[in-house]
């Protein structure tokens, strides 16, 4: 295998194991503010992934066919000439699926940052354990 092939697992690897990273740590800490900090480096890992998902190793155009213009384009001659671009260029459903997350997860940090803000108003901590002793009393 290639040193390239290495890296690429390697990368996979990192990724996956700060994917499991972030879901202990929704899963096990107690403090709202924390599990807001590991959703988020959770959806940056899934990022990751997908940006890995949609690279491709000798790639280097992006999906767009060179040559022509709006009112004169310039269409490929052959078969070969669209198989040529098509093995060159990365696939951009990715990157868009990127962009939109990116949108929906700030949104999503700005909603649950308001929401524990006004847990911490009403009750003075940001501690579930806490929270749900407060609860049984």
């Amino acid at each position: 295998m290639s040193l390239e092939t290495y890296i690429w697992y390697y990368m996979v690897a990192v990724i996956v194991l700060t994917i499991s990273y972030s879901l202990y740590g929704i899963v096990t800490r107690s403090h709202i503010v924390k599990k807001m900090i590991f959703i988020t480096i959770l959806s940056d890992a899934v990022y990751v992934l997908l940006v890995f998902m949609g690279y491709r190793i000798n790639a280097s155009m992006p999906p767009v066919y060179p040559g022509g213009t709006l009112l004169n384009p310039n269409l490929p001659g052959s078969l070969g000439d669209i198989e040529s671009f098509i093995s060159r260029s990365v696939d951009p459903v990715p990157q868009v699926l990127i962009v939109t997350g990116i949108v929906i997860g700030l949104a999503q940090l700005i909603f649950l940052s308001s929401i524990s803000l006004k847990i911490a108003k009403a009750t003075g901590t940001l501690n579930i354990k806490r929270l749900e002793v407060e609860e049984d009393e």
